[in-house]
């Protein structure tokens, strides 16, 4: 949400997903009537789970949105900011040269085949991704866990949940074996049911591709790492790996950076799409279904956020609520186009030697002191101690809001 927020689009995404505000719990039994009927009743909206503990490291809060209520949005989104997106067509071919990569397109209703040229390509053509078979990429992990057919269906069951919403719901009896899943607890919903191996359709598996670079080629989302649903990780890893390599094509085709830049892409997102399947499949049971008998990490990772969240390279830029031109902003908010640097309140120099960068034409630097007089107005030494440098220290911000270089102090 935090990287919807930067494109101005969270509020969108959170009025998509407005159905499933009541969505919690995951629950278990041989019928739905009866574990609705065990269910008590809850009064009240409910709020996302664990929100009051993410406001000291965000600007903005979660919220529970589908992936077919999120893309609508998404493609008006793009359609309104100049994108060029095309349904019912299929990438039949690939080639790539020292100059650039070549799409072979297929227009299914039609037939007709035409090609598209650009300097690079991300693959996000989902799990059974063409690109990366035809790349021959190694994938690594865990494998298939089991076999579900994937059943959509609309049935007006408003009355039956109302108070009693939920998210999951496995169903286990002699004849059925199945997960009863809530898209807007009113009259839409999926059944995933557990299939025989040679009629499944969706294969719930860990596996993670060894590299995501291929020369001009970059893997994304499902095409870079495949994981069992139950988590929730598969499209917010998907959404973050581009959002980690958009702002490297943008600043390597704008000549203001060396290609090179673009080889850290796999170094940064490869083990986080690892971690993200393995935490991923902690949520399954031997089935691929989604396990009841599980510890959450979440108050766990959410501790460790607090620590390591402190300013160092590597890490996100803390959030703090400041005062910019008379408008009260978060630090989160600066990031998005340009490299930041940000000092203490005894910085001046950083400031000066950014401005004296952004002269030149191959690089452009925002900066920004801090402190009650600076900037971005804050409580004396506030933004020193939330980041661990002295007055007269600074840090880069890269535009994706990672810290890429500290200097304590001058």
């Amino acid at each position: 949400m935090e990287l919807f927020h930067g494109l101005g689009i969270d509020d969108l995404v959170r009025e998509a997903g407005a159905s499933m505000k009541a969505t919690m719990g995951i629950r278990k039994g041989k019928s739905l009537k009866e574990v609705i009927a065990a269910k008590k009743p809850t009064d009240g909206s409910r709020k996302f789970p664990l929100a009051g503990l993410m406001d000291p490291i965000s600007p903005v809060k979660g919220t529970f949105v589908t992936q077919d209520m999120l893309e609508p949005v998404l493609v008006d989104v793009a359609r309104e900011r100049g994108g060029d997106l095309r349904f019912y067509t299929e990438c039949v071919g690939i080639h790539q040269d020292s100059d650039g990569v070549t799409a072979t397109l297929k227009y299914r209703e039609t037939g007709a085949i035409s090609s598209v040229r650009a300097e690079y390509l991300i693959a996000a053509d989902g799990a059974g991704s063409l690109i990366r078979n035809r790349l021959n990429v190694p994938t690594s992990g865990q494998g298939t866990m089991g076999f579900l057919l994937n059943i959509l269906f609309h049935a007006d069951l408003k009355s039956l949940v109302h108070k009693r919403e939920f998210s999951i719901c496995v169903i286990e009896r002699p004849e059925i074996f199945g997960a009863f899943t809530s898209i807007n607890n009113d009259d839409r919903w999926v059944f995933h049911l557990a299939y025989a191996p040679s009629k499944g359709e969706q294969e719930p598996s860990v596996r993670v591709a060894d590299q995501l670079q291929h020369r001009r080629i970059f893997l994304a989302g499902d095409a870079a790492h495949q994981m069992p649903p139950w988590r929730g990780q598969g499209a917010n890893s998907g959404i973050t790996d581009v959002h980690n390599l958009a702002w490297k094509l943008a600043l390597v085709l704008h000549k203001q950076a060396n290609k090179r830049l673009l080889e850290t892409y796999n170094a940064e997102r490869q083990p986080v799409g690892k971690t993200a399947a393995e935490v991923s499949a902690s949520g399954s049971d031997k089935r691929g279904m989604v396990s009841l008998n599980l510890r959450d990490p979440t108050v766990i990772t959410l501790a460790s956020l607090f620590f390591l969240l402190d300013g160092r390279p590597g890490t996100r830029l803390p959030h703090l609520w400041t005062m910019y031109e008379g408008k009260r902003i978060s630090t989160l908010d600066l990031c998005g186009k340009k490299l930041i640097v940000m000092t203490g309140t005894k910085g001046e120099a950083w400031i000066d030697a950014a401005k004296s960068i952004s002269e030149t034409p191959a690089i452009k630097i925002s900066a920004y002191s801090t402190g009650p007089n600076g900037d971005l107005i804050t409580e004396t030494n506030m933004f020193e101690t939330t980041t661990g440098m002295s007055p007269q220290g600074a840090i880069l911000v890269r535009p994706d809001g990672f810290i890429a270089w500290r200097a304590r102090r001058q």
